[in-house]
């Protein structure tokens, strides 16, 4: 598939970018082993029936079913001869879903980027990356933000999964246990090398600015700090962002493996969140609906509802684990802003553990 727009100032714009995918997803030649399964049991037909992001609620909601789906399943006919990935979601809410990824995720990163650098992080430094690899797709996210810098990338790996564990079982002390070998290991690199950005997760950044030593060699030396991964309160961010980190940029980035990143976007007018998320406009649209799947008023809280239609992946109409405030587009911006993510404590009668990440 080719010609996909990097934005869509008309609103007619990511419409025809739909149909143009529908032509792809449900081709014979192009469309995916998984789609095209599907394709007959829809009850309408995609090539005809859909015209743009109105029509993407008609799909059914299938991030069930990459929990189980062969992944080779999911890459589209049309581009067998590239090499793919595969990553997992953080199996937040039961057993993980897997997507597969291919050079196509390298545009987002290159415009997550700018984003970043927008918002304050440095174009040039090295980084640590003090959170997950694989299986989850962050990992890679952030060296290819590294390398994009022509930067060096430090990591001290974290599996979250084992950490949500030992909290479903009521093990907090060797949690925490876990959570200090994390921190020894950053202490470390951040001793012996110089760290232009820090990436971690807000339960970590607070464990550094407990132990003073730690903190005070992220206080000192690091330019940026980007978090993501968890959820974190206003009152939280503000601290860290004004009484601990003064001297860094303090940024966000929303996502997971199903949508990408939604970095922070930059400060708009009239913006009364400190941290505004934007998705990217090529090929993502997150809505925020009420428990009827209506969009809530500009203001208001909602469910988070992803819509992603990109070459390799096409995932419409999935209900995220996650709830936002709508906010409205920045100047020049094709899509709504998110503020105040917060987790639902419950998904589909599975009790949400976030734990480090």
């Amino acid at each position: 598939m080719t010609d996909l727009p990097t934005t869509d100032s008309p609103a007619t714009e990511f419409d025809l970018h739909i149909r143009k995918s529908m032509a792809w997803h449900f081709g014979a030649d192009t469309g995916s082993p998984f789609w095209l399964a599907k394709r007959d049991s829809l009850g309408f037909d995609p090539l005809t029936d859909i015209g743009g992001l109105a029509d993407l609620t008609r799909f059914p909601d299938v991030s069930a079913e990459l929990r189980t789906v062969p992944v080779g399943d999911l890459i589209p006919r049309g581009l067998k001869d590239r090499v793919f990935r595969v990553y997992d979601s953080g199996g937040t809410t039961g057993s993980p879903k897997r997507i597969v990824d291919s050079a196509a995720r390298a545009e987002l990163l290159v415009w997550a980027r700018e984003r970043l650098i927008e918002s304050g992080v440095p174009a040039e430094g090295d980084w640590l990356h003090l959170g997950p690899s694989g299986p989850h797709v962050i990992g890679y996210d952030v060296s290819r933000y590294a390398a994009l810098s022509g930067a060096l990338f430090h990591t001290v790996d974290l599996d979250p999964r084992w950490v949500k564990r030992l909290l479903g079982d009521g093990r907090e002390d060797e949690a925490d246990l876990y959570v200090q070998h994390l921190l020894d290991q950053a202490e470390t690199i951040l001793t012996t090398q110089k760290v232009a950005v820090l990436s971690s997760t807000p339960p970590l950044l607070e464990a550094i600015c407990a132990r003073p030593g730690l903190y005070e060699l992220v206080r000192s030396n690091v330019k940026a700090i980007i978090w993501a991964g968890t959820s974190i309160s206003a009152e939280n961010l503000r601290m860290l962002d004004r009484e601990f980190f003064p001297d860094a940029a303090v940024v966000g980035v929303y996502g997971n493996s199903l949508m990408g990143v939604a970095p922070q976007r930059p400060a708009a007018p009239g913006d009364t969140h400190p941290c505004v998320f934007e998705p990217y406009p090529a090929t993502t649209r997150l809505e925020l609906v009420d428990d009827a799947g209506r969009p809530v008023p500009y203001g208001e809280r909602g469910r988070v509802r992803l819509h992603l239609v990109a070459e390799e992946m096409f995932l419409p109409n999935i209900l995220e684990r996650d709830s936002a405030i709508r906010v409205a587009p920045r100047p020049g911006s094709p899509v709504d802003g998110l503020a105040d993510v917060q987790t639902y404590r419950a998904v589909d009668d599975v009790r949400v553990i976030e734990g480090v990440y």
